[in-house]
């Protein structure tokens, strides 16, 4: 039971972290725009729209690795915040890579951007330390058995007949 718990708590930090580094990513997009301190009136729906859109982008692209990284901290009791940020540095990095094309013949990859490829390793690492905080933290407690209860208070010995 405990174990089904856990299950929800690592899928709710998953989507929280996804939240969180789709924000980060479409903030860093938009941080041109962002920066101009126009005091006109503010339209909501485009924003809502592209954080909608990061969410979703960071959480398609991060989903398996992410459950990997969580598979092997449930079994080895990984409770580190670093650990979970470095992790979520890799995933960061991985997913930028992983969108652009390796030319084998230079082993470089073609059209990298390091301001890129900083924004979504800081998206990974912030995507950890929300992770951290949501369910990583009490990572494998669930396979801990549960404190032994109280012995339950003895009946008082039968009396002795009378005559």
């Amino acid at each position: 039971m405990a174990l089904i718990g856990r299950l929800f708590v690592i899928l709710f930090g998953f989507f929280a972290a996804a939240m969180c580094a789709g924000i980060v990513v479409v903030g860093a997009v938009l941080w041109p725009e962002l920066s101009d301190l126009d005091f006109g009136p503010v339209d909501h729906d485009p924003r809502n729209i592209l954080f909608g859109i990061g969410f979703v982008f960071v959480s398609g692209f991060a989903l398996l690795p992410a459950m990997l990284v969580a598979a092997i901290a449930e079994a080895f009791y990984i409770r580190s915040l670093l650990a979970y940020a470095v992790a979520g540095a890799v995933i960061g990095l991985v997913c930028y890579l992983g969108l652009l094309p390796f030319d084998p013949g230079t082993l470089q990859f073609d059209g990298l951007v390091r301001r890129h490829l900083e924004v979504m390793t800081g998206a990974g690492i912030l995507a950890g330390v929300v992770y951290w905080a949501i369910a990583g933290r009490n990572s494998g407690a669930w396979r801990q058995p549960p404190a032994p209860r109280a012995p339950l208070p003895q009946a008082p010995p039968p009396a002795a007949p009378r005559p």
